[in-house]
């Protein structure tokens, strides 16, 4: 059985084996890329913490790479990075939660047909403009008349937070939807036989049963707004501090990393190095995020 297997397979058209061939390439290319960043990452992290104490790096509370005195304690990056993260999740989840229920169950599709562009052109807006309407529009004429000029400025968390939160709000509202739209219409059809509500059949059926597909759009969701840069580098501030006040000026990982990337910072000298270290931190946030994404997958999917 096995030669005429092998002698169908030389028997392909030359075309059809080359794509098979750039295929394999491409997956090859595309592994071997993400071992050169994490060997890079690691690499350089390892040099960094050869002149820095990795004990002070995690658990100091003070980070000043650029002015003296030099401190390394990338808590104050990343309380910043998961504070402008929470705030984002507190308001993309209702509202990508509400527009994919109303996608799949409520919406006809005249609405459907409207409502999903207008969705989707929010996720293809650059991130930079989102960052300028933070800083120029959300900031001064919402959260600081609101507010008060004393309470809140330019830079704050939460104006980085509202921005980052409309960024992410499609990618929880096009996976959500998806997930819904796949539960099977007679799972439906036997709550409604049984005198369920359309909302008991959204709550109780269609959630459930979309659940592991729900919380992984959630937990993209969240990678995504730890791993912003430009909206945060432009509404969030440059001020580094451990806080949890939204109404402060922060400074993520992310926006520390394009500080020191614009080519003030010496090659090689610890304040460049510090760049590595901060974004092998955030790489494992990610990281681990992506892991319990996949986790929560396969141990709450429903197969049909």
């Amino acid at each position: 059985m096995a030669a005429p297997a092998r002698s169908l397979t030389r028997r392909r058209p030359m075309s059809e084996r080359l794509i098979e061939s750039l295929l394999f390439l491409a997956a090859v290319l595309g592994i071997l890329t993400t071992i050169g960043i994490v060997a890079v990452l690691l690499f350089e992290t390892i040099e960094f913490f050869q002149q820095v104490d990795p004990i002070a790096f995690f658990t100091g509370t003070t980070w000043s790479a650029s002015i003296k005195p030099y401190a390394y304690g990338v808590l104050a990056l990343i309380s910043g990075t998961v504070l402008v993260a929470v705030i984002a999740m507190v308001i993309a989840i209702p509202l990508g939660l509400l527009s994919a229920v109303l996608l799949s169950e409520y919406a006809t599709p005249r609405i459907r047909n409207t409502v999903k562009p207008v969705l989707e052109t929010i996720a293809g807006i650059p991130t930079i403009v989102l960052g300028f309407f933070g800083l120029y529009f959300l900031a001064p004429n919402i959260l600081i008349p609101l507010i008060g000029p004393d309470n809140i400025g330019v830079f704050s968390a939460l104006s980085a937070g509202i921005m980052v939160g409309v960024l992410v709000t499609p990618l929880i509202a096009s996976i959500s939807e998806d997930a819904m739209r796949a539960v099977p219409r007679g799972l439906r059809e036997g709550a409604y036989a049984m005198g369920a509500t359309k909302f008991e059949v959204v709550r109780k059926v269609v959630f459930p049963a979309a659940l592991s597909g729900i919380m992984a759009s959630i937990i993209l969701a969240m990678s995504r707004a730890i791993g912003e840069t430009m909206v945060v580098v432009l509404a969030a501030g440059t001020k580094p501090q451990l806080s949890l006040n939204p109404l402060e000026s922060v400074q993520t990982m992310t926006a520390f990393i394009v500080q020191i990337s614009l080519g003030d910072t010496p090659q090689g000298s610890v304040q460049f190095l510090s760049l590595f270290a901060v974004a092998m931190v955030l790489f494992v946030m990610t990281f681990v995020l992506n892991l319990i994404s996949g986790w929560f997958v396969r141990r709450y999917r429903t197969a049909y």
